[in-house]
Formats: C-alpha cells, structure tokens, sequence
C-alpha cells in the first residue's frame, strides 16, 4: 500500500474513484496547455516583426526555439519528480510556462529567450504525463484524452489568438500572454493530484536481468525502437506543418484557402488521437497498428502530393487523420512498453527528447529538398520513404521486453511481441 501510495497510484472504492477523476481531469487541462505557447505564435508571425521590434530574418528561429528547447530538457521533468513529487513536478513547469509567456509578451527583448523557456517547461510536464498515467493504472481512454488534448490545445491557440487580440482592443500582447491563465489553473489543478515523490530507482536507472548484470536504458533497443518511432512521426509532423500550406499555394490555391486546409489537417486528426491509444491497448490490433500506421502516412502523402486540387481537402483530411493517429500511438506506446511509472517517465524523457531533436530537422530537410529540386515530388517522395522507416520503427516497438529502470517495478517481459506479459506486467495505457 505505501509502495502505491508513493507511486501516485489511488486506492480502490469510491473515495479512489473520485480521486482518479480528478487526476484525469487535471491531466487534460495539463495536455491542452502544452501547445498554445507555439500555435499561437505562428498564427501571427507576420504581426511580430511589428508588434516586438523583431528583426524579420530571426521569425524562423521564433518557430524553431521551442523544438529545440523539448530536445534538450527532456531530463528535467524526471529529475525534478523524484525530488518533488509528479504533480508538482509538473505544477512547477506550468508556472514556469505561465511566466515565461507573460515576460515574453511585455518585455519584447526577452520575446526568443521567453520562448525558449517556455518550450523547456512545456516539454518538462509532457514527458511526465505518460508517467502519471501509467502511476494511475489508466486505461487507453486516458492516453486518448491526453492526446487529443495536445490537439485542442494547438487549435485554440491558433484559432483564439486573433479574436483575443480584438477583445484586448487589437493588443497583440496582451492576447498572447491570456494564455498563463490556463497554465495557471492547471497548475493548481494538478500539484496534488499527480503524485508524490517517487524513490529514485535501486540500480540508478538501469535494470537487472536474470544475470543480476545491470542494463542501462540506452542499451534496452525496446527504448531505442520506441524513441525512434516517437522521432520519425514527430519530425514528419512538423515538415508538413511547416510546408503544407506553402505547397498547396505553389498547386494554385489561395493562401486564405491553403491556411484553411492546413487548419483541416490539424481538426480532422482529432478524433484519431483519442481513438489511437484505445486501440493500442489491444494487443491483436496494435500488432497491425503500429507498423501500419508509418505505411499509411506514407500512402497520404504521396496521395497529397497527387490528387486534384479539387480533392485536396479530402487528401489533407486523410493525412491529417494517420498523422494524428501516430502521435496518439507514440504517446500510448511510452506506457504500453515501459514496466512501471518511474520507467514510463524515463522512457517519456528520452523518447521525446531524443524525438524532438530529430524532429527539428523535419522543417529544415524538406526546405533544402524543395530549394535544391525546385519542386515538390522529390520533398514528398523522401517523406514517404522515411514514414516507410516509421513503419519499420513501429514494428519492432512492439517486440522484446518492457522498458525497466528498476527491480522496484515489474520484471522485463520475455522476447517476444506484444500480449505476452507476465503477470504483473500491465499492458494498460
């Protein structure tokens, strides 16, 4: 019971029913603060130059500081819950995240280094809602609605940051620091709920295997396969985020219209992120899930790059839809293939840190290809194949043994695919 009570994880009955409630609640409002902080930003770049005194050829370091600030502080939000609890862990990023939007809005010189902050604090909460979850015994419904957070959250800060600029009497930054608001009530919604301390793991962060000989998680390729995964479908997220809308201008579109469609691609996935981590929790459907979603997203983008432009909205809407599906899929598999909490929020760390660093390069590579071609084939082509490598990713995701940090959590699972666990192991989300 104390060993539970450390790990975050309520107790059976009525009073652990409620308590579940809040801690999902709480997580939710967690998820959806997790995006605004970029979505709203790039949906008024061409203001910013104005509005902060911006020099117009530093907006692509704007887009890319928070990327590469999730690259480097994945370690943090682990660090910071053995000393401190989860959920104060995670209480402490938003506060962070709500002071770092509020000085980037009023001092313009701090406009960068606010937002390389405010991407450290996000990315030092996200890697510790697997975590919570896995601590809370959730089930794929709770990664889903996680998920699908991550998704509201990008929208609302995209979609309300112009009418908030009117409602502030056409303050722009006023409009976007609102947003500490919610960080602010999720704050205070989630420091007791997510957890208490946990003991930092007996084998500093490896686990035993029936040798006793201690094996590190970055030798574990169950980690790296799941890294790898999480990685590929982030990096393919963001070159089509960042050039979609300016390829289907190139097809004769309009921009109004190609920032509509890119809108599209964003609200047709959400109902696939919810859905995503539900069906990962059956074995027999993620066999065929996770390999299958890597090829998917490579038939969409190669269906974008040649359907009519008359049948764009139903191309962006399918790629928006596997697109979407992967990332709730490389959320569900961090709890799906780790052993226990602490492993769940190690493997969170280093599958969205290691991710996220690969997947700056997503813009970047698909800029040089389009530069260097002229066109857009050869862009599109190489996406596809590396979704191809995605596929590839997820297939091997899913065999082996569980991640484990530590003999305090369950064993490792024998070799094999997944919906083998010994008992114990729990294949929950």
């Amino acid at each position: 019971m104390e060993e539970q009570h450390r790990a975050g994880v309520r107790p059976s009955g009525s009073g652990g029913r409620l308590s579940t409630g809040l801690v999902l609640i709480a997580l939710i409002m967690v998820s959806i603060n997790l995006r605004p902080a970029i979505t709203t930003v790039a949906g008024v770049m061409n203001q910013v130059p104005g509005v902060f005194g911006l020099d117009p050829a530093l907006l692509p370091l704007l887009g890319t500081l928070p990327v590469l600030a999730f690259g480097i502080s994945g370690p943090i939000g682990p660090w910071l819950a053995r000393r401190v609890g989860t959920g104060r862990a995670v209480a402490v990023a938003l506060l962070v995240l709500a002071a770092a939007l509020i000085v980037r809005a009023t001092v313009p010189a701090l406009l960068l280094p606010g937002t390389f902050v405010a991407g450290m604090a996000i990315m030092t909460a996200s890697v510790l809602v697997p975590q919570i979850v896995k601590a809370n015994r959730g089930t794929g419904w709770w990664t889903g609605l996680c998920t699908m957070g991550f998704g509201l959250g990008a929208a609302l800060g995209a979609g309300l940051v112009q009418p908030l600029e009117h409602a502030f009497g056409g303050s722009l930054r006023s409009a976007l620091a609102a947003w500490a608001v919610p960080a602010l009530i999720g704050a205070f919604l989630i420091h007791r709920p997510g957890g208490r301390p946990t003991a930092a793991p007996a084998s500093g962060g490896t686990v035993s295997g029936a040798s006793g000989t201690a094996t590190p998680l970055r030798r574990q390729r169950t980690a790296w396969a799941v890294t790898a995964f999480f990685g590929l479908q982030a990096m393919l997220y963001f070159a089509i985020t960042s050039w979609l809308a300016v390829y289907l201008v190139s097809r004769g579109l309009s921009s109004a219209d190609s920032a509509a469609l890119l809108a599209w691609f964003s609200l047709a996935g959400l109902p696939a992120s919810l859905l995503a981590p539900v069906l990962a929790s059956r074995p027999r459907i993620l066999r065929i899930m996770a390999p299958g979603l890597g090829l998917s997203v490579a038939v969409a983008l190669l269906g974008v790059l040649v359907a009519p432009t008359e049948l764009q909205f139903v191309a962006v809407g399918v790629l928006g839809v596997v697109q979407s599906a992967g990332f709730g899929l490389a959320m569900a598999l961090v709890v799906i293939r780790s052993a226990g909490p602490q492993s769940a929020g190690r493997l969170s760390a280093m599958s969205q840190g290691f991710g996220f660093a690969l997947a700056s390069l997503g813009p970047l590579l698909a800029g040089l290809l389009h530069a260097m071609t002229g066109g857009w084939a050869v862009t599109f082509c190489v996406l596809a194949a590396e979704a191809v490598v995605l596929a590839g990713a997820g297939f091997f995701a899913i065999r082996g043994p569980v991640v484990s940090v530590g003999s305090a959590e369950s064993a490792p699972e024998p070799a094999g695919p997944v919906g083998a666990q010994p008992r114990g192991v729990s294949s929950a989300i």
